[in-house]
């Protein structure tokens, strides 16, 4: 049976409604950086979603190839993942979304190392007749965090927001964002199967005592 991290590690995948404190070690990543809504049909944002999974998929099914990975098993590939920021602002605003700064991910197994991550880039690349440099490697430690499963639209995350804040002060800690910790989502619906009433989103930020 392929592993599943989403099974295997229900403290970072599967949160509950209630907001609640998680320490998130070091992982690695596929990573696409990028700036704008999100929501524009042919936009960056899309293209980098694609990007992720060519790449992914290209790991993943690495074992029906003729090239052996050290270490390789058989998984279901992670949840795409996002972290979001604008200039000037502490955490996010919903209204501005044509500001949004984001780094798209995608976590790997830990048997990818950058030289499979350099195999995969140019399996990808050869077969699909597409550049995949955009796509890199980040290793990233995320910390500390404060997180909360969100159902429903992406632009009623602020309900869920004004929870975690709540949450935030009776446990005496406050949001932490700076370079390299940001509003963190989670998606763990395919928007393009799920009701928008129905999505699934962890939403994750980083926190620090007062």
């Amino acid at each position: 049976m392929a592993f599943d991290y989403k099974k295997a590690y229900k403290e970072f995948y599967l949160p509950s409604g209630q907001p609640q404190i998680v320490t998130v070690p070091e992982m690695n990543f596929l990573a696409v950086r990028g700036k704008g809504d999100p929501n524009l049909p042919d936009g960056t944002y899309k293209q980098a979603i694609g990007l992720l999974y060519g790449v992914a998929y290209t790991i993943k099914m690495s074992k029906l190839g003729s090239h052996s990975i050290d270490g390789y098993f058989d998984y279901v590939v992670p949840p795409l993942e996002g972290l979001w920021w604008q200039d000037g602002i502490c955490g996010v605003d919903y209204s501005r979304k044509e500001d949004f700064q984001w780094i798209s991910l995608i976590r790997l197994p830990e048997f990818v190392t950058r030289e499979v991550f350099d195999w995969a880039v140019a399996e990808a690349a050869d077969k699909k007749k597409l550049d995949f440099s955009a796509v890199g490697f980040l290793t990233w430690q995320e910390g500390r965090c404060v997180q909360c499963m969100h159902i429903g639209p992406y632009d009623n995350e602020p309900e869920t927001l004004q929870k975690m804040q709540l949450f935030m002060q009776q446990q005496g800690l406050v949001s932490d964002f700076s370079p390299g910790r940001y509003h963190h989502e989670i998606y763990l619906s395919d928007v393009r199967r799920c009701h928008p009433e129905n999505l699934k989103t962890i939403i994750r930020h980083p926190v620090r005592s007062c």
